[in-house]
Order: structure tokens, then C-alpha cells, then sequence
């Protein structure tokens, strides 16, 4: 790759970093008491996130008549869960806002070991035939963990130290990091989106867009579902169910990008990950509104019945 395609995976890297400095900004000693007080919510949302929705992505990705580098792309995209903007769609739709960074907290733990595995997985299964096979088919197991662990955990520590330091008068700073490093990663992907491969981006055209919305989408609203309605029959409350709906149907698009263009330096992987950031913080937010308003109306029935 160029050397701006280095800078720009640079400016991914650090705006990944600043936004997890954020999250830990925001973190109180509160919302770890979550993991104990709501334990099967907890653990019904990780293994959504960890199992179910891997599962769901590997089956469109079987049947799905696109590029193995594209399936991968999507398989990539199933492993890195919890959007950075997850937290803020269960704040606006009266969701479990504790639950939904407890669940974002756990994720970025165990994606450490999760992400290389699962990964190596998809490439020796979708890639074992491909011609360029031996330049990418192993992500480095130590050296992802090690470059996830410098730009999502580290970071958030770092912003837990700091506001346990100076207490609420660091809020400020999480809310306008909020505000200005997403409308940054924006850009990031606009740039990833028309520059060239030789560039740092993936030269994406009309063709490539149709081929893949469907499926993304799919895999967006198939998820939150599944992810809704997996917590049924173990009678978590509806509040919990769609906010495990949200943190299973929103992607980390960022640290998925990070391991398809910067470590396995493969633009064609990136590209569903692309289509699926243009479309997943609208499809999720109308989605899990939809899913609040019905809630509201069958109550609202039920109370002018009485």
C-alpha cells in the first residue's frame, strides 16, 4: 500500500483510540455494578454477540453469491460488535443505557481473543483456494491482540483514570469527543470509500453497492432480531430485549475496518464493511424505534381496555 494509505489507517487507528478514551471518560463506578445486578441480561447479550450473530453473518456469507474476500468481509464485520454509537441509540430510545455499556465494556475484553480466532477461521475456510491466499491468510494471533489491547483497551483505562481523577468535571470532554470523533471516522470512511487501493481505500462504485446492501442488511436486521427475541423465553424485560437487539445489531465498523485494511491490508474485505456504516446507524435506530412504539401503543390499548 502508499504511503497515504499508512496515514489514513494512522488516523483510524487514533480516532478508534480517542473514541474508546471517551467511553472510559463516560464509565462510573455504577456501571460495573450492572454485571452484577442484571447478570442474565448481561450474559443473554454477549452470547447474542458472540455466537449468535457470528452465525447468522456465516450463513448469508454460505449462500451469499459474492467474492469469498467479500464474504469475509462480512464475517469480519459479525466478530466486531458493539457500534460506538450503540450506547447513544439505547439513550435516545429509553433503553438499559447501563446494560448497553456493560455489554460494550465486556466486548472490548473479549475481543481481544476472540477477534484473531474467529477471523483465522473465516480465512482458512473462504480463502484456503484463493490465489493470494498465502499474503493474507493468517492474522497474526499475538500481534492483533496486541494492536486491539493499544487502541481499545488501553485507551478506555486511561479514560477511566481520568475521570476517577477529576470526577464530573470530565464529562464535558466525553460528550464533545462524541460529538466530533464520529463526524472524523466519517470522513475516514468517505475517504476509504472513493480513493483508490493504492491510496488506503477500496475504489467502491455504484455496482459494488447494490451487490452488497442486501446482504448487509440483512445481516443488520436479521441480528437485532434474533437478538430481540432470543431474550423471550428466558423473560428479560422488553427494555433489556431491545437493547440487546441494538448492541447485537450495531457493528464496531471502525476496529472491523482496522483488521480488513490494516491488518490484512485487503480492500475488498472492506467494502461490506463500508456499505454496512452508511446504512446500520439508520437501519438500527428505526428498527429498535419501531420496536419501542409498538410497546408503547400495545400498552396504551391495554390501559384504555381497563
Amino acid at each position: 500500500m502508499g504511503s497515504f494509505s499508512i496515514d489514513i489507517n494512522i488516523v483510524l487507528n487514533a480516532v478508534l483510540a480517542m473514541i474508546m478514551f471517551g467511553l472510559g471518560v463516560s464509565l462510573k463506578k455504577e456501571d460495573f455494578q450492572q454485571l452484577f445486578i442484571q447478570p442474565k441480561s448481561l450474559a443473554i447479550g454477549l452470547f447474542a454477540q458472540m455466537v449468535i450473530l457470528p452465525l447468522v453473518a456465516a450463513a448469508i456469507a454460505i449462500y451469499a453469491p459474492i467474492a469469498n474476500e467479500l464474504k469475509v468481509g462480512i464475517l469480519i464485520l459479525s466478530v466486531c460488535p458493539g457500534g460506538i454509537t450503540s450506547n447513544l441509540i439505547s439513550y435516545l430510545i429509553k433503553g438499559n443505557v447501563a446494560l448497553a455499556v456493560s455489554l460494550t465494556v465486556c466486548n472490548a475484553m473479549l475481543s481481544l481473543i476472540s477477534i484473531p480466532i474467529m477471523v483465522n477461521f473465516f480465512l482458512h475456510y473462504f480463502m484456503k483456494e484463493s490465489a493470494l491466499a498465502n499474503e493474507f491468510i493468517q492474522l497474526p494471533f499475538w500481534n492483533t491482540l496486541f494492536d486491539i489491547f493499544i487502541v481499545t483497551i488501553i485507551p478506555a483505562a486511561f479514560g477511566m483514570l481520568v475521570r476517577s481523577r477529576t470526577g464530573d468535571r470530565t464529562l464535558f470532554l466525553g460528550k464533545w469527543l462524541n460529538i466530533i470523533l464520529p463526524c472524523i471516522l466519517l470522513l475516514v470512511f468517505a475517504y476509504k470509500f472513493f480513493a483508490s487501493p493504492s491510496q488506503g481505500g477500496t475504489a467502491m462504485d455504484i455496482a459494488d453497492v447494490q451487490l452488497l446492501t442486501p446482504y448487509v442488511i440483512t445481516l443488520n436486521i436479521g441480528s437485532m432480531l434474533i437478538g430481540f427475541l432470543v431474550g423471550v423465553p428466558l423473560k428479560l424485560s422488553y427494555r433489556n430485549r431491545v437493547t440487546i437487539a441494538i448492541e447485537v445489531g450495531l457493528h464496531n465498523t471502525a476496529l472491523a475496518l482496522l483488521i480488513a485494511g490494516d491488518k490484512l491490508g485487503n480492500p475488498v474485505m472492506e467494502k461490506p464493511i463500508l456499505v454496512y456504516a452508511a446504512y446500520s446507524f439508520f437501519v438500527t435506530f428505526a428498527i429498535a424505534f419501531l420496536l419501542v412504539t409498538f410497546r408503547n401503543k400495545v400498552l396504551k390499548k391495554s390501559l384504555d381496555v381497563e
